[in-house]
């Protein structure tokens, strides 16, 4: 299928590419290009499983179905609209020195190849190589999380390194687990890590098996995610990298480590006839949610503040998906879809308030509104949008996801509720400081770009409004999928 070679070649021959390209905005063009053929590429792909249903490519070494292919294109555009915004924003960077040609080459490169990663583990069919496509994702922002070079940067690098490393080789001993007893019933080939064939023969696994697997599953993974309590490397890695590798970070990669989890988990419930994975995602997501909730009280960096928005919505989005009746995990596509469209909004925004300012303390950045109008509302819009006022669409899903958790695990409600409002009031707390008030006398102007910020929160808001009847209908079906239903 010559798109599907578009889609995961586009990336990784652009980072070949822009390993060797010097002049920087040539490169940033070649960046937003590339990005943008990707994109196009996943949109055909999606119509193709729209229409068709799964579909298996190269023999069954990869495979396409509503649940991935709605993550392809989400990943596809985001990253399309961060090449965007990363034009203006890494030439502001280069013009005050803090990044070089050959840093700006790296960053270049190894974004196209963080972007072949995510792709290459959300359709491969093969539980190693999607293993082996997360830890090369790792490596790949290790390098961009260190681009600035500074004692602070490195030290955030190599926490994130050790962390997710740890994580990683935790998750692949489940790995290793479920292959010790899916062998045995599909032979000691590639075949005993097929999605596909896992999906069709979990019921002749051993339920003991794979509930172990699940647990190291769930930390491996759950520490990519961002799941309390192995989420401290994210605030270090948001906070000392490129605001752009922040987006990405919060909007992209944390998705595709939760599709991993949830693809397991799948497996586990048919294995188990149990909702043991699932109670334990309830358990990490509620964790989060809380912890994270409070500590964003206590935050004084900007990007760290947001960064803890983050687990808190990864964790909401792994309670829905560890309830996991059609609703809940309704409420979960659609809670990823427009947090990846906020979060990254908000990101976009926040590199540029740092940029004018000159600084990411909370304390000294003020009066936005006045200084960049563009700045002030955009920052003000994308956290009532992720703190989920109506009609952002963050409401809708948070509130499938109250009604389905009323449904099947009421008590849990109790504890969401107040989590929610101990969120919403830590984020105002910060934002009308530096939104409004007169901003201080230091502070410059550079080119900004909010085109980006502005397509993602009113997509979130269309969203919120009138979902359109094709994505509803894609939501549903992939829904089922992991509900149990046909693969």
């Amino acid at each position: 299928m010559n798109l599907f070679y578009l889609l995961l070649g586009i990336p990784l021959l652009s980072s070949g590419i822009l390993a060797f390209v010097g002049h920087a905005r040539l490169a940033a063009g070649l960046n937003i290009i590339a990005g943008m053929l990707t994109f196009f590429a996943a949109l055909g792909l999606s119509f193709e499983v729209f229409e068709k249903g799964t579909i298996l490519l190269y023999g069954q070494s990869f495979f396409l179905d509503a649940f991935n292919v709605f993550l392809v294109s989400l990943t596809a555009f985001v990253s399309t609209t961060t090449a965007i915004f990363s034009y203006s924003y890494m030439l502001n960077e280069k013009e005050k020195s803090r990044v070089s040609p050959k840093s700006l080459r790296l960053y270049h490169a190894m974004f196209q190849m963080f972007i072949f990663c995510m792709l290459l583990a959300l359709t491969t069919n093969n539980l190693g190589v999607l293993w082996i496509a997360l830890e090369l994702a790792t490596l790949t922002t290790v390098l961009l999380v260190s681009l600035y070079r500074t004692p602070k940067a490195i030290s955030a690098a190599w926490k994130y390194f050790i962390l997710c490393g740890v994580g990683i080789a935790l998750a692949l001993l489940g790995t290793i687990l479920i292959f010790s007893t899916s062998s045995e019933v599909l032979g000691h080939s590639n075949d005993a890590l097929s999605w596909t064939l896992l999906y069709q023969n979990a019921e002749r696994l051993s339920p003991n098996v794979m509930s172990l697997a699940f647990v190291f599953i769930m930390v491996g993974y759950g520490t990519k995610v961002g799941l309390v309590p192995m989420h401290t490397w994210l605030s270090d890695a948001h906070a000392e990298g490129p605001t752009p590798i922040s987006a990405v970070l919060s909007g992209l990669l944390l998705n595709v480590a939760l599709y991993a989890l949830v693809r397991c988990k799948v497996l586990v419930d048919i294995a188990t006839k149990q909702n043991m994975a699932g109670e334990l995602m309830i358990g990490f997501g509620l964790l989060s949610l809380i912890i994270a909730s409070l500590m964003l009280h206590r935050q004084y960096d900007i990007k760290r503040m947001f960064s803890f928005s983050s687990i808190e919505h990864m964790g909401i989005m792994t309670v829905a998906f560890g309830i996991g009746s059609s609703l809940a995990n309704f409420a979960a596509l659609l809670h990823m879809t427009v947090h990846s469209l906020v979060k990254s909004g908000i990101f976009f925004t926040v590199g540029h308030a740092v940029q004018e300012m000159g600084t990411q303390s909370m304390t000294k950045i003020r009066g936005l509104i006045h200084h960049q109008p563009g700045i002030g509302w955009g920052l003000i819009l994308g956290t009532i949008a992720i703190a989920g006022f109506p009609p952002f669409a963050v409401f809708a899903s948070e509130f499938m996801l109250i009604a389905a958790a009323l449904q099947t695990y009421p008590w849990i409600v109790g504890l969401i509720l107040p989590s929610l409002v101990i969120a919403f009031a830590g984020l105002f707390r910060h934002l009308q400081p530096m939104v409004f008030g007169v901003p201080p006398e230091e502070c410059e102007v550079v080119r900004v770009n909010m085109l980006p910020v502005y397509i993602h929160l009113g997509l979130a808001l269309v969203l919120g409004l009138a979902m359109p009847e094709f994505l509803a209908d894609w939501y549903n079906y992939a829904a089922i999928v992991l509900h149990g239903g046909a693969q």
